[in-house]
This record gives structure tokens, C-alpha cells and sequence, in this order.
């Protein structure tokens, strides 16, 4: 089934009338696209049904109380925009709020997409606020023929592949650490600041939307739904693990890139101290200088050598043996 819809299924996915894409899956990891009629048409005897809707579209807003078969309050709950990482048992299905990474054109990854899931063990609806590559991922492997085979399957293998997509930001975190490292003896430490300072603001915003995340995953692994057989929560124990080892690695990147802002901070400290003790030798040294040219250089009677040709050598000669002893007195005592 899913061989004779390549060429369509292929084509951009675009919103018709709310519709981003149906898939009836054939069982055997393939799928076949529908339009809103055949999806409106769906009964619990047909195969398995996903629908990706776009939650902005009035016909959506409609059609997920009425014709989709969710109660009010769940409807209310998969169309809010309201973001938070949560899960629930509705009357009539599961509700999972979660979180990806966003890589949509000039977004950051910080600011992450939600995914809005309703899933009933026989049909699953996916509600986008933005565009999210976990879901078209998920939408090609089933043209492909590479796909889950139930539904169970899919709504297991999206989480995965958010939790996975995180892992894969959480690793360019570490090689950014890395290059800043690197950079740390021979770079400009002002510029390293500036970027330590804005990777450690990314990693404090995907901490804090990752924290409830986490918590989600735990309590639909504690109490999960009758539909997810042993096989499919030991998958869910593992995609939780996964999302707490992402957690402690941004976290542990996190000490990282303050341990690196210190080592920065004292080598601009260094820098500083340098330059101030290069000028505290300068100004040693001609102080002295300075005071013997400023008392002969008074315009008052009775200075000497006024009126004898040589004075003025005799006094440039003085001040150089009297830097010449001040070198050597500085020297002695290692300041230079």
C-alpha cells in the first residue's frame, strides 16, 4: 500500500484546511495517505490512523471535539498553546505535551517546539504549533516502509526521536566547550567571555524546558498507558534514562563553561595586573627623574649653572647614571 503512494507521499506536506497529513499504517511499517474525508470516515475497525494537524485551523478546532471524538476538556488541553511538558489520562486517550528542539530557519535551539500528542492505542494525533523535523522524520519512514508497524510504536518512536535530537544539541554543546578550550591560552579573552557567556544562557534555557520534560517521561513510565505492552515500556524506560543523561550532561557542561568563564576571567585579570605593574615600573622610574627636572626647571634666582655653558650636559649626564642605578636597583630586587 504504501509502494503505490511514494510519488504523493513524497511531495511537501502542506496544510489543507488544518490537515497537515493522515497515515492509515498496513502493519508491516508502511503507510497509506488520506485526505480529511477518509480520516473524518475512520472507524476503530479500520487500520490504525495518524493525523498531524496544524492547531491554529478553525476546522481543527472543531473537528477534534466533535468528529475526533475527544472530550471538551482534552481538546482544550492538546489545542492550548500553553507549552509545559505534561502527561495525562484523558477519558478517552492519552495526552502527551513535549518538547523538541527547534531548527527552524533563524530560531534558536533554545527555543523549543511543542509536540501536542492524543493517542488511544489505535489512533494518534499529533498537534503542531511550529514545524518540527521529529514528525516529518517519522511521516518518511513511513513512506519509506521503514516505520512502526502499530500505533503504540509510533507514538513511542516520536518521543525517542525528540529525546534523541536533544542528545544530538547536547554533544555540540560539548564541542563548542571543546573549541573554546582550545582557544583559551591563544585567544582574545574579551571574545571568549562574551561567548562563554551566551552558551551558558542557551544551556540554562534547554535546562529549564528539559527539567519538566524528564518529569513527564517518569510519570507516563510510572503509571503508563494499558496500550504499551512490556516491550514498549522497557523502550519508554530507556528514551527516560536517555532524557536524565541529557539533563546531567548540560548540567555538567554548564560547571564546564563556568570553570572556563573563571579561567578566562583570570587570565583578563592577569592581563590587567601586567599592565598596571609595567606602569608601576614606569612611574618608578621616573619619578626621580621627573622631581630633579621639575626642581631645576623653577624660575627663581640663585639655580646653578645658569650662567656656565656645560651645566646642561653636566645635568643629562647626572640623570642617566641615576636611571642607570635605578636599573640596577630594580634588578637587584627582580621587579624587572
Amino acid at each position: 500500500m504504501a509502494e503505490t503512494q511514494t510519488a504523493a507521499d513524497r511531495a511537501p506536506l502542506e496544510d489543507d484546511d488544518g490537515l497537515i497529513f493522515a497515515c492509515a499504517l498496513d502493519g508491516k511499517g508502511g503507510a497509506e495517505r488520506l485526505g480529511w474525508e477518509a480520516a473524518e470516515r475512520w472507524l476503530e475497525s479500520d487500520a490504525p490512523l495518524w493525523l498531524h494537524v496544524n492547531g491554529a485551523s478553525e476546522r481543527v478546532q472543531r473537528w477534534l471535539p466533535e468528529g475526533g471524538g475527544l472530550t471538551e476538556p482534552t481538546a482544550s488541553a492538546v489545542l492550548t498553546t500553553e507549552s509545559r511538558p505534561r502527561v495525562f489520562f484523558g477519558s478517552k486517550g492519552y495526552v502527551a505535551i513535549l518538547r523538541g528542539i527547534n531548527l527552524n530557519p533563524g530560531s534558536d535551539v533554545e527555543d523549543m517546539v511543542a509536540l501536542h500528542m492524543w493517542c488511544d492505542g489505535k489512533r494518534l494525533i499529533t498537534v503542531r504549533e511550529e514545524k518540527l523535523r521529529t514528525v516529518r522524520d517519522g511521516y518518511e519512514m513511513l513512506v519509506a516502509g521503514t516505520g512502526p508497524a502499530t500505533i503504540p510504536e509510533l507514538f513511542l518512536q516520536l518521543i525517542d526521536m525528540l529525546t534523541e535530537r536533544i542528545g544530538s544539541v547536547v554533544l555540540e554543546y560539548d564541542d563548542r566547550l571543546d573549541a573554546i578550550e582550545a582557544e583559551a591560552e591563544k585567544g582574545d579573552p574579551e571574545d571568549l567571555r562574551h561567548e562563554l557567556a551566551d552558551l551558558r544562557q542557551e544551556l540554562v534555557g534547554l535546562r529549564r524546558y528539559l527539567g519538566p520534560q524528564r518529569e513527564a517521561l517518569k510519570r507516563m513510565m510510572a503509571d503508563a498507558p494499558d496500550w504499551l505492552d512490556e516491550r514498549l515500556r522497557l523502550i519508554l524506560r530507556e528514551t527516560t534514562d536517555r532524557s536524565q543523561r541529557h539533563i546531567e550532561e548540560i548540567d555538567a557542561a554548564r560547571e564546564r563553561a563556568i570553570v572556563l568563564k573563571d579561567d578566562v576571567a583570570n587570565r583578563l585579570n592577569e592581563q590587567l595586573n601586567q599592565n598596571l605593574y609595567v606602569l608601576s615600573i614606569v612611574a618608578a622610574i621616573f619619578l626621580p627623574l621627573s622631581f630633579l627636572t621639575g626642581l631645576l626647571g623653577i624660575n627663581v634666582g640663585g639655580m646653578p649653572g645658569v650662567d656656565d655653558s656645560d651645566a646642561f650636559w653636566i645635568t643629562c649626564v647626572a640623570l642617566t647614571v641615576l636611571l642607570v642605578i635605578e636599573l640596577l636597583i630594580f634588578r637587584k630586587l627582580n621587579w624587572l
